[in-house]
């Protein structure tokens, strides 16, 4: 599929050093040109690596690449899952188990550099509404956010790893219309949690959102 072309030759972009962390991508029109794709494909291919943590898409601004902890690929994950046959329930619950604790190391030692993509995110997922693809980019951005905040880098790149994979699951399902504006709630009441250093009511906030996530996850796979 040409998005995936995409996101190979970004990839190699930044294996290759051609671009460093923090550093602006080329534009869209840029790209369509260099890569010989749709203007679509790019867009694809670009949040399609922003789910992974590897680029931060900026309104307004343009595309960088991600500057936070080191992004571990989820295909090992995925590997294993398909293996031994790992249940949607269990990953919720490992995903569940990681957060709660992540939210409440953000709270307790988040600084304010580290609090301002929290809160981009959620300015970002009420901005997108809408439009359940951005939401869903935004979603992502917010907990890989939420992961560094914690001050570490191994649990940041694990919540990204478990993160991808949901993407791919939910990227399918995502436009299957429902009202995202509590969703989006919800998560400003988290990043509320972290930025008054309440990691009791961060944690207790993070526990009930993905209960509810699992529930909508679910909602959404029924036919």
């Amino acid at each position: 599929m040409a998005n995936e072309i995409v996101v190979r030759h970004v990839r190699d972009l930044i294996v290759s050093g051609k671009f460093k962390p923090g550093q602006r991508l080329p534009t869209e029109r840029e790209l369509v040109r260099d890569i010989g794709v749709s203007r679509t494909s790019v867009r694809a291919g670009l949040q399609a690596l922003a789910a992974k943590g590897l680029l931060v898409i900026r309104h307004g601004s343009g595309t960088y690449v991600a500057a936070g902890p080191p992004v571990l690929d989820c295909e090992p994950l995925s590997l294993l899952a398909a293996l031994h046959g790992f249940t949607r329930n269990q990953m919720f619950e490992a995903r569940r188990t990681l957060e709660v604790s992540i939210a409440r190391m953000a709270a307790e030692r988040a600084s304010a550099e580290q609090l301002a993509p929290i809160s981009d995110a959620v300015s970002g997922m009420f901005a997108a509404c809408e439009d359940p693809q951005a939401f869903l980019i935004e979603d992502i951005r917010f907990h890989a956010a939420v992961g560094a905040a914690s001050g570490n880098p191994i649990l940041a790149s694990v919540v990204e790893m478990i993160s991808a994979m949901f993407y791919e699951q939910r990227r399918q399902t995502a436009d299957r219309g429902r009202d995202l504006r509590p969703v989006a709630e919800v998560h400003w009441q988290i990043y509320q949690a972290i930025r008054d250093r309440e990691p009791g009511r961060a944690a207790h906030r993070m526990g009930e959102h993905l209960i509810q996530a699992e529930k909508d996850q679910q909602a959404e796979d029924a036919p």
